[in-house]
């Protein structure tokens, strides 16, 4: 195994109770975590304790830890996770847990654990981290973690400059010497701003302003022209938010190509403020709407919702059901709750630098959010809940359009 400067510097630093990596993408990060898990695991063998690996849901940790290192070494030492959330590793039971999942978490409660690894840790709960602080109860525990900056105010960020027993180590994407210069210059183009900051040089930066200054600074390089039409799309989508008192009921209809990697945003529609809370009104809106992109794109393959509101889902479904126009109501259901609020900016922001979005010149009111979206100085890492002018609906109607496809489409190639 070769390692960078950086990731020796991490191997060889003596013990501490708490031990990070965070920074930038793509800069050897968890690539070092593959031999570390083992180690770790490996010299605290017959101690007692347990073992925990944690991520922000065990899908991601699945994806970014475990399938790798089942690569690495074969199915006999990293076999696949039991239904339960356990896993024979290295010789030693090991608990792989979610964060998002308050039940799995309870697990702890009352364990002593003489290892854990966290991965994303910064999109944990900080509730989650200090029943875990609790849990690292004998001599030889310790904690590694990896996560991307967020704000200087993160809980984690603080933690990170408490005096606590930590090491802990910051990664430039210049910190990693093995990755290939097309693939680094591809990855800076990623990002600009504020996302910039914290996925390439890694820094804890607050973010502030508009969400996509670069956008709003010329919206015209970010339209769809007809030849992004012209071939058929892998799948096409219909993003649902419901309105409230004063918001509007939005449908956003975006089609994916290149495995999900890449999409345009086909259409959008929405009720007046006054129809906001008329299931009927906006069961007759949604039907009309989802007739007249089965019409124009030949395919609807999901309707997602905003997962807060399973009435109106409902209402949708029975609209849907009796109508006839030819649209399988079967395909309406909830949205992802993942990535969450904070993490979506971070997807779109991919999307428009690296030119995989487009969108079509007549769905003005996604184009003013864009151009419009804010960061909330009261809740860091959040854009704006603003009901003036539509901002949030459209852009809440797109997320819900392509949440369940974010694990493709933030893939790094």
């Amino acid at each position: 195994m070769q390692f960078s400067p950086k990731q020796r510097e991490y191997w060889d630093a003596p013990y501490h109770r708490w031990n990070f990596k965070y920074g930038a993408v793509r800069s050897g990060k968890t690539y070092l975590d593959y031999y570390l898990i083992p180690r770790r695991i490996r010299e605290r063998a017959g101690k007692s304790g347990l073992v925990v690996l944690m991520g922000n849901t065990r899908g991601t940790l699945r994806r970014n830890v475990l399938q790798p290192m089942r690569e690495l070494y074969g199915e006999a030492l990293v076999p696949e996770m039991r239904t339960d959330g356990t896993m024979r590793l290295f010789g030693e039971t090991v608990y792989c847990l979610g964060a998002d999942s308050r039940g799995q978490v309870d697990r702890l409660r009352g364990a002593s654990i003489k290892y854990c690894y966290g991965d994303e840790v910064a999109t944990w709960s900080e509730d989650v981290f200090e029943m875990l602080k609790s849990r690292l109860d004998k001599p030889w525990s310790c904690f590694d973690g990896t996560c991307n900056p967020e704000g200087p105010d993160h809980w984690l960020k603080r933690f990170l400059d408490s005096d606590a027993d930590i090491f802990a180590q910051r990664y430039t994407l210049d910190d990693n010497p093995f990755l290939p210069e097309g693939v680094r210059e591809a990855l800076k183009r990623e990002h600009k701003g504020v996302f910039y900051e914290r996925h390439v040089l890694g820094r804890w930066v607050t973010a502030k302003g508009l969400v996509f200054p670069y956008f709003a600074e010329d919206p015209r390089r970010f339209l769809a022209a007809p030849e992004d039409f012209a071939s058929p799309f892998l799948r096409v989508t219909i993003g649902v938010d419901f309105g409230g008192h004063l918001s509007q009921t939005h449908f956003t209809a975006v089609g994916f190509r290149e495995g999900y990697r890449s999409l345009v945003v086909l259409d959008e529609a929405a009720l007046p403020v006054r129809a906001a809370i008329d299931a009927a009104a906006i069961a007759q809106a949604f039907v009309a709407f989802a007739g007249k992109v089965l019409a124009r794109w030949g395919r609807v393959d999901h309707v997602f919702c905003d997962s807060a509101s399973p009435t109106l889902i409902n209402t949708l479904v029975s609209a849907a059901r009796s109508s006839r126009g030819g649209f399988n109501w079967r395909k309406i259901g909830p949205c992802a709750k993942t990535p969450g609020v904070s993490q979506r900016p971070l997807t779109v922001d991919r999307l428009l630098c690296c030119g995989r979005m487009r969108i079509a010149p007549g769905c003005g009111d996604l184009i003013r959010a864009l151009s419009s979206l804010r960061w909330d100085e009261r809740r860091p890492d959040q854009p704006e809940d603003r009901n003036e002018g539509n901002i949030n609906d459209a852009w809440d109607a797109f997320c819900y359009a392509w949440t369940t496809f974010a694990p493709y489409i933030d893939r790094q190639a």
